[in-house]
Order: structure tokens, then C-alpha cells, then sequence
């Protein structure tokens, strides 16, 4: 079992799958060199879906286009997943395959830890979880939904392997740590679904038992960036579970639909839907961009001040006292706005 352990996290298997698929060290003044775009071009494109920039849009397009139960059940398995898996490379602080032999493409997590690997863990979380809640709320062939769970995922998981930013193990360890956390919370699932009608007290719990967390994030060697990725995370859940809560309590929106013995029928997609949805996200996006670039400002502006610190230091922004708060309040804000101003932006504008 041990030798087999070994096997998975030997640098040699990533960069024999990197060869396999084409992609080749370094020759001359090459940082690498690509003979099969193919490959090149699919894993890319797989490792994006895995980054926070797929996300920050796919969240919110569903949750103002097609379902808000889904988009808040979506969000709080996501955070759960990305804080264990944040939180366990810090502790575990296995290294990144080395490189050489591993050909690394990506260079702004290349200073965290491997074990497991988020992406994998983000990947799965979201396409079963997704399958999950969705099979007994729309009609559709439930071959064709694990289906493409299994190819989103399992893309993803080959990306990590591709670009080189983790070995066999690392992908396999987020995947099994994935699937442990949503066996073990889906008894809960109906629960979390309705802690927006809780107590007047609820704001209160979800913003700060969340700081707390992210306040008391495992201390790394050096600085990376995952303390700052986890923050914002955490924080843009709690602002959504934040925003579902003033949604019901000040009676804003209409509650979301519970999930059984509700059967939808997909609709068609028609140009005029498609029209609406788009039109609906980029409202949205704009509205959630103003205000992340507004509250970044002020709450940078204010703690800078408060810590007597030279404004626009790079450094200053790292440290713990400062990074957090100011991810913590500009990402639930933008959490707030996407669950709560923005829905109220589009019955504004009628296009609800």
C-alpha cells in the first residue's frame, strides 16, 4: 500500500502523462514545447473550469437565470469542499510535483501546497452536486446528467495532471475527500435549504463564524495565496447565504420553490430566453463589479489608515490584519449584491 502511495505522488507519472499528451520540457528559449494542440488546447480550457474566473460567472448565472435553490445549494457545498481542501494543504503541506521532469503552466499557485488538489475537489463538488439536486427537481435522462458530471470532473482532474500542478495522488485525495463530504452532509442538504427563515440572530453566525475561520487560517511557512483565495471564498458565501436571508425576512423576493415533490420540465432554449439571460448577466456582472471595486477601495482606504500604513503597499496588503478584513468585507458585500441588490436591479429594469 505504501509503495503504491509512493507510485502516485512520483513527480516521473505526471511527467510521463505530459509527454504522452505532447507537451515537452524546455528546449532552447522555449519555456516549453507543444506537439499535439489538441491536448494543449482541451486541458487549458478544462483547467479554466476549475478557476475562480468560471465560477464568479457560472454561480451567478444561475442563480439570476435558471434557479436560486440551486445556485445556494451550489455555493455553500462549494465553500464547505474549498475551505477543508485550503485548509488541509496548509496542515499536510505536501509539496507540488518538482519540476523538472513536470512541465508547470501555471505560476500563480505554484507557491501553495499540492495535497489535495482544490480544483479537483471544486470540480466534483459542483457537477455532483448539481446532478444530485437536479434529478428529482427537472425531467431530463438521468444517464446524460451523471454523464456529463463525470466528463466535467474528470477533465478537470486530468488538467491538474497536465499543467503539471499536481501529481496523481493530490487529484485523487480531492476527489476522495469530495466524495466523503457530500455523503456525509447530504442528510443536511434540507436543512441548509431553509436556514434563511432562522432567527433574527442568523445574520450574526453567518458573518462571524466565517471571519473567525478565515482570522485563524492555518500560519504558512512563506506567503501564498491561498489564506487571501480562501477568504474570498468564504466570505462571497457567507454574503450569499447573507443576501437569501434579507431575501426572506424583509420579504424582497419570493422564496425559492423546496425541491420535492417539485418535477420542472427543461424548456427549450429559444433566442428570445437566451437574449433575456444574457442581457440579465452582464446587468449583473456590472453591478457586482462596481461594488467589489467600491468596497475594495473604502476598506482598504480604512484599514490602511487605521494601521498607520503607506496606501498602495503591496506588502501591507498581505498582512494577516489587513488581508482578511478587506477580502471578507468587499466579498460578502459582493455575495449581498448578487443574491439581493442585483435581482432587485432586474424587476427595476423589467427584466424579471
Amino acid at each position: 500500500m505504501a509503495e503504491l502511495l509512493r507510485s502516485l505522488q512520483d513527480s516521473q507519472l505526471v511527467a510521463r502523462f505530459q509527454r504522452r499528451c505532447g507537451l515537452y520540457p524546455a528546449r532552447e528559449d522555449k519555456k516549453h514545447v507543444v506537439k499535439n494542440y489538441f491536448y494543449y488546447y482541451l486541458f487549458r480550457f478544462s483547467a479554466a473550469l476549475g478557476q475562480e474566473v468560471f465560477y464568479i460567472t457560472f454561480l451567478p448565472f444561475t442563480h439570476w437565470n435558471i434557479d436560486p435553490y440551486l445556485s445556494r445549494r451550489l455555493v455553500m457545498i462549494w465553500v464547505l469542499v474549498m475551505y477543508i481542501g485550503q485548509v488541509a494543504k496548509d496542515i499536510l503541506k505536501w509539496p507540488r510535483p518538482s519540476s523538472p521532469p513536470v512541465v508547470k503552466l501555471e505560476k500563480r499557485v505554484v507557491a501553495e501546497y499540492g495535497m489535495p488538489s482544490t480544483h479537483a475537489m471544486a470540480a466534483t463538488a459542483i457537477s455532483f452536486t448539481l446532478l444530485i439536486s437536479t434529478m428529482d427537481r427537472y425531467q431530463y435522462p438521468f444517464a446524460l446528467g451523471l454523464t456529463m458530471a463525470v466528463v466535467f470532473s474528470t477533465l478537470v482532474c486530468l488538467s491538474r495532471l497536465y499543467t503539471g500542478m499536481h501529481t496523481v495522488l493530490d487529484v485523487l485525495g480531492g476527489v476522495l475527500i469530495t466524495a466523503v463530504l457530500i455523503t456525509l452532509t447530504y442528510p443536511a442538504w434540507t436543512l441548509i435549504d431553509s436556514l434563511d427563515s432562522a432567527s433574527p440572530l442568523f445574520p450574526v453566525c453567518v458573518i462571524v463564524v466565517p471571519f473567525f475561520l478565515c482570522y485563524n487560517y492555518p500560519v504558512s511557512d512563506y506567503y501564498s495565496p491561498t489564506r487571501a483565495d480562501t477568504t474570498t471564498i468564504v466570505a462571497a458565501g457567507a454574503g450569499v447565504a447573507l443576501g437569501f436571508w434579507i431575501n426572506h425576512f424583509f420579504q424582497l423576493v419570493s422564496k425559492p420553490t423546496p425541491p420535492l415533490p417539485v418535477i420542472q420540465s427543461i424548456p427549450p432554449l429559444t433566442t428570445d430566453m437566451l437574449v433575456l439571460g444574457l442581457t440579465k448577466f452582464m446587468v449583473g456582472i456590472v453591478l457586482i463589479v462596481l461594488v467589489r471595486q467600491l468596497v475594495q477601495k473604502l476598506s482598504l482606504q480604512v484599514l490602511f489608515s487605521w494601521f498607520r500604513v503607506v496606501t498602495r503597499n503591496k506588502e501591507a496588503r498581505r498582512r494577516l490584519e489587513i488581508e482578511v478584513p478587506y477580502k471578507f468585507v468587499t466579498y460578502t458585500s459582493v455575495g449581498v449584491c448578487a443574491t439581493t441588490f442585483v435581482p432587485m436591479l432586474h424587476r427595476f429594469l423589467g427584466l424579471l
